[in-house]
């Protein structure tokens, strides 16, 4: 099958894998699989800095690593700040005329290194302009460290911070948009993917690469240890969360927005909550009322990004998206 951008799922598995296996991340993580499509839509030499948290710890052991390109490892709240440092050296070197090559610098960052301890550098990287793509893996917690409470966390959600007993039922307030936050950074691409919807995510990579200027993408990944499911449940609960608008497919290009995919019949959130552990407690009847306002929450924002809307979905509207799993 050749996707809208040319590609085939043919031509894609006969690339080099640029992040080899062998690294140490969880069975069924969505983090490398993110990681790896990514790296599949690039073209050319690329230079990628990645924050502190379960993909660097896990892909650059000791003297060993998994990765096959240029890779920088930082502290958490700066992988935005280093690779804007590096990205403005190959441009003077580039002027000078001691580089003739055209590099592409991608960041990757959790979402607590993203959403909230790299916020800052990551706004300063994007408002200064720096040519690079900034890829925040969201998986909705501080999964490294012990399971904590991001401003990525959904509400509702059991962790380590937010625990759900008798004082509290989880987190009780709503998840960050960070990505409509970057796109009011008035940046010239943002957007949403997940890995379940594979042509769909290659072909916003593609886009974001091709466009000069400072680019990000928000990516849904599914951690089975945090998110209390089966190790073989991350592409079913990629698709779920799209299905049920809980993380809706869209780009913005130049501020205006365009929906890239519309399920035929949007699935009740339920679906994508009940496979997860972390949301096992608002199944109990005293906390009925949480899953309503979960809903609610939900439908308010998929209805207003139908509202933003600019153009012509991509996909025709389906149970199952083109490029799905």
């Amino acid at each position: 099958m050749a996707t809208p951008t040319g590609i085939t799922l043919k031509e894609l598995s006969k690339k080099e894998g640029l992040l080899t296996s062998g690294h140490r991340m969880c069975a069924g993580c969505g983090a490398p699989i993110i990681v790896k499509m990514v790296l599949l839509a690039a073209e050319g030499p690329i230079i990628a800095a990645n924050a502190t948290g379960c993909l660097e710890v896990s892909t650059c052991i000791s003297d060993y690593t998994a990765w096959k390109i240029p890779w920088i490892h930082n502290a958490f709240e700066n992988a935005a700040a280093t690779l804007s440092g590096v990205e403005t050296m190959y441009r003077s070197l580039k002027k000078q005329g001691k580089i003739s090559k055209d590099i592409k610098f991608i960041a990757f960052g959790g979402d607590g290194g993203t959403y909230d301890i790299g916020l800052q550098s990551l706004s300063g990287a994007m408002e200064r302009g720096h040519d690079m793509l900034y890829v925040c893996y969201d998986n909705g917690a501080y999964m490294n460290t012990g399971i904590q409470r991001s401003s990525a966390t959904p509400f509702g959600a059991d962790t380590t911070t937010c625990p759900a007993g008798s004082v509290i039922p989880g987190k009780t307030q709503n998840r960050k948009n960070l990505t409509k936050i970057m796109a009011a950074h008035d940046i010239p691409y943002a957007a949403q993917a997940s890995p379940s919807h594979w042509m769909d995510l290659i072909k916003k990579v593609k886009k974001a690469l091709s466009i000069e200027g400072p680019k990000f993408m928000n990516i849904l990944s599914p951690c089975n240890r945090g998110w209390r499911s089966r190790t073989d449940d991350a592409i079913m609960l990629s698709r779920l969360g799209v299905e049920t608008c809980y993380w809706p497919l869209y780009e913005i290009e130049d501020g205006a927005t365009k929906v890239t995919f519309k399920p035929k019949e949007k699935k009740p959130l339920v679906d994508f909550l009940k496979p997860q552990g972390r949301f096992k407690h608002l199944f109990a009847p005293e906390n009925e009322w949480m899953l309503k306002k979960f809903q609610e929450m939900v439908d308010k924002e998929w209805e207003f990004l139908l509202k933003s809307d600019s153009g012509r979905c991509d996909s025709k509207p389906s149970g199952k998206a083109s490029g799905a799993e």
